[in-house]
């Protein structure tokens, strides 16, 4: 596909796992908005919740124009939306989503990629070869990770490794943290809920990056590879990459935004 100039591929998998008996999961994947949303919540309400966002973030796809500020005053609608639903149907309080995405944006006049992210799904950028996480978990596991009191690989089995400390779904949005990228060619974002990342370690997801496959076939081996692996979760994958486009020089600081962590 090509949007706004720019030469896109992309590829969407996802699996219920070999544990969970239905999918809490959503992802998105057109024009100018990637993401995955993983539910959370009892009696199928954590996939009302994901579902809600994905759709209202969807609602930005065909937009050329996008801003930084769009995208998260459309997090915001979709927060509102979900507290709206839980009124109307009480059975579904306490329903809860994580979301994560990037979204192509114009900063300075020119297209960016903006990554956004609350929760503990993730978003990878792989270019030249390297691995890099972009987002930074909004966890238990990430703050303990980050006192020096765990290490990453004892996270990855702590019980508390499934508890976010963000969410869509409260009454005050937390922050959303953001970033921004130029566009660099040949580069691809790995946009996942945390079934593949508690199952597949990085250096696995580099190597089936590296292989060469074409996006949807990157996407599916990821989420076969994590149910292979055990498959306790729901598993989500995006898989975006731009073919070819001349890199242009970022003119807006790239940390996180809103008091990220």
């Amino acid at each position: 596909m090509t949007t706004s100039g720019l030469a896109l591929r992309a590829g969407i998998a996802t699996d219920v796992g070999r544990v969970r008996e239905h999918n809490e999961d959503a992802a998105f994947a057109r024009g100018s908005i990637y993401l995955v949303a993983d539910g959370m919540g009892g009696h199928a309400a954590g996939e009302v919740a994901s579902g809600i966002t994905a759709a209202a973030l969807g609602e930005l796809a065909g937009r050329a124009d996008l801003k930084v500020a769009d995208v998260l005053a459309q997090v915001q609608e979709a927060n509102d939306r979900i507290l709206r639903t839980v009124v109307q149907h009480p059975d579904h309080l306490g329903m809860a989503t994580t979301l994560t995405g990037v979204a192509l944006v114009v900063v300075g006049g020119s297209q960016h990629w903006a990554v956004f992210n609350l929760g503990d799904s993730r978003v990878y950028r792989f270019v030249g070869g390297q691995l890099s996480q972009v987002t930074v978990d909004h966890s238990e596991v990430q703050e303990l990770v980050d006192a020096g009191e765990i290490t990453p690989d004892e996270a990855r089995t702590h019980p508390l490794r499934h508890t976010v400390t963000r969410s869509l779904g409260r009454d005050v949005l937390p922050p959303v943290d953001t970033w921004l990228f130029p566009p660099c060619p040949g580069e691809r974002f790995v946009v996942c809920s945390d079934g593949l990342t508690n199952e597949v370690d990085d250096a696995e997801i580099r190597a089936i990056l590296g292989a060469g496959d074409d996006a949807q076939t990157t996407a599916q081996r990821l989420v076969n590879r994590a149910v292979d692996n055990g498959g306790r979760d729901n598993v989500s994958v995006v898989v975006v990459e731009l073919a070819d486009f001349p890199a242009a020089e970022v003119d807006e600081d790239t940390t996180p935004r809103g008091g990220g962590s």
